[in-house]
C-alpha cells in the first residue's frame, strides 16, 4: 500500500511547467541579445571555455532536485513497518460506558466525548503499558484485547459510540468480569482497571465483582462523569431533541456518584470525578504509577513506513553534482572533454 502523508504539496508540480517555459524563454531572449553582438560561431571562438551544454545540464539537475524535494515534503509512505520495542509498564484494562445517558452534555462537549478525551490522554502518557479496551452498556464487549500497541488503542477508542452496544443499561459488573478475564496470568506485574461511567441505571452485583477483582490483585479505579444535578439526554450525539419516557417527560440523567465511590472502594482503587480540567487525569496517573512494572518485549506495527529519506538523498546528490559542474571548463580538467 502506498500513499502520501502530505499530498497537498504535490500541487507544487503545477508550477514546474511554468519554470521550464520561463527557462526556455530566457534562453531564447539571451540568444537574441547575444546575436546583437555578432554571430554565434564567432562568439564561441572568443569564449572557448563557455559551454551551453553545461548550462542546460545544470538547469535540469536543479529541476530534478526540485521534483525530488516536492516528493520529499509530500512524505511518501509505503508498506508496513515492524519494530521490536522494549517496554516497562503495567497491564491496564479500560472500560468505557457507551449507554445513551453518556450523550448528556453536563460536561463539555458531552460525557462520552469527554470520556474519550480523558482516556486518550491516559493512553498517550502510558505508552509503556499493555492496554485493553472494553465497551459496555446493558452488555459488555471486548473492543480490543490486551496489547502493547497503544497507537491501535487510540484508534479503537476514537471509533467508540453508543451504537456499539444496542442493549441499554449500565452493566458495570459484566464489564469488571470481562476485565478480569482480559488480564494475563503474569503474577509479577501491576494490574489495574479504569471504569469511566455515569453509574446510572446500574445493574448487577458490581460491588461484589469489584471486590473479586481486588482479591486477585487488580485495582479497580472509577472515573465518574457527569453531574449529580443531571441534564436531559439527547436523542443523538448532535441532536437538540431530548429523549422522553412513556409519560412524555424529558429523561434526565444524573451521575450516581455514591455507587461509583463504592465500586472504587471495594476494588481498592481511586474514585475521581471528571470535569473540564485535568485534575482527574493527574490523580489517576499518580495512582497507576504506584503499581509494579515489568519488562516486556513486543512488536509494534506501523501501517506505513516513511520513504522520504530516499528522495532526500536524491535531492542532495543532484545538488552536489550541480555544484561541481561549472558554467565554463574547470582548469583542473582542461584535458577532459565531456562537454564540447
Amino acid at each position: 500500500m502506498f500513499r502520501f502523508e502530505n499530498p497537498e504539496f504535490l500541487y507544487l508540480f503545477i508550477a514546474m511547467p511554468f519554470l521550464v517555459a520561463f527557462y526556455i524563454w530566457s534562453n531564447i531572449k539571451k540568444k537574441r541579445d547575444v546575436e546583437k553582438l555578432g554571430t554565434l560561431s564567432l562568439l564561441k571562438q572568443m569564449m572557448p571555455d563557455l559551454s551551453l551544454k553545461r548550462s542546460y545540464l545544470k538547469f535540469w539537475l536543479i529541476f530534478a532536485a526540485l521534483c525530488a524535494g516536492i516528493f520529499m515534503v509530500a512524505r511518501p509512505q509505503f508498506g508496513t513497518r515492524v519494530e521490536t520495542v522494549e517496554k516497562k509498564g503495567i497491564e491496564l484494562v479500560i472500560a468505557i460506558d457507551v449507554s445513551n445517558s453518556m450523550l448528556a452534555r453536563d460536561v463539555a462537549p458531552d460525557r462520552l466525548t469527554r470520556a474519550k478525551q480523558i482516556l486518550t490522554r491516559i493512553i498517550e502518557e502510558r505508552k509503556e503499558d499493555q492496554v485493553a479496551l472494553i465497551v459496555f452498556a446493558g452488555e459488555a464487549f471486548v473492543q480490543m484485547p490486551l496489547t502493547s500497541d497503544t497507537q491501535s488503542a487510540k484508534l479503537f477508542l476514537n471509533s467508540i459510540d453508543p451504537g456499539l452496544v444496542p442493549v441499554q443499561g449500565t452493566a458495570i459488573a459484566d464489564a469488571i468480569q470481562l476485565g478480569i478475564n482480559s488480564f494475563s496470568s503474569e503474577k509479577n506485574v501491576g494490574k489495574a482497571m479504569i471504569i469511566i461511567t455515569d453509574g446510572e441505571d446500574h445493574e448487577g452485583n458490581a460491588l461484589e465483582m469489584a471486590k473479586k477483582a481486588a482479591d486477585q490483585g487488580i485495582m479497580v479505579n472509577v472515573v465518574g462523569i457527569g453531574t449529580p444535578e443531571g441534564v436531559p439526554v439527547p436523542e443523538a450525539q448532535n441532536s437538540n431533541d431530548f429523549k422522553t419516557d412513556n409519560e412524555g417527560k424529558v429523561v434526565v440523567s444524573r451521575l450516581n456518584e455514591h455507587m461509583c465511590k463504592e465500586i472504587a472502594q471495594n476494588g481498592k482503587g481511586l474514585y475521581v470525578r471528571a470535569d473540564n480540567t485535568n485534575s482527574a487525569l493527574r490523580a489517576l496517573q499518580a495512582e497507576l504509577e504506584k503499581l509494579q512494572k515489568k519488562d516486556s518485549t513486543s512488536l509494534t506495527y506501523s501501517e506505513y513506513d516513511e520513504k522520504y529519506a530516499v528522495f532526500a538523498w536524491i535531492l542532495l546528490g543532484l545538488l552536489i553534482i550541480e555544484i561541481l559542474i561549472y558554467d565554463k571548463k574547470n582548469p583542473l580538467f582542461k584535458n577532459v572533454h565531456i562537454f564540447k
